[in-house]
């Protein structure tokens, strides 16, 4: 498992029941649907890019990756927003994947 950021570990620390609550949040949102976990996972990482979420394009990056995606998946995933939320925010998105996938020496 990787090391959590700083922040969200500090959160979890003071907040604890909060942090519980909405880590129970996304296990039932996982659960409630039939998507399997890669496809929940890059869902995840659709959204945290159209927001512009660089620890949370960070975290479902790698979390799509242990869940059996590609890293052309995950590359394409983004790549698809494009004409959705812009080039411009698809591009930062891909700077941060590349971020987790040189780590993981993946690319």
């Amino acid at each position: 498992m990787p090391k959590l950021p700083n922040q969200y570990t500090s959160i979890r620390k003071r907040y604890k029941s909060l942090a519980r609550a909405v880590e129970n949040v996304g296990k039932s949102a996982k659960a409630a649907g039939p998507l399997n976990k890669k496809i929940a996972e890059l869902v995840q990482l659709a959204a945290a890019t159209a927001i512009r979420s660089e620890g949370s394009v960070h975290s479902h990056v790698r979390r799509a990756l242990a869940a059996g995606a590609k890293p052309e998946e995950v590359r394409h995933t983004v790549i698809l927003l494009t004409s959705t939320i812009g080039f411009p925010t698809v591009s930062a998105a891909l700077t941060w994947l590349d971020d987790v996938l040189e780590k993981k020496n993946k690319i």
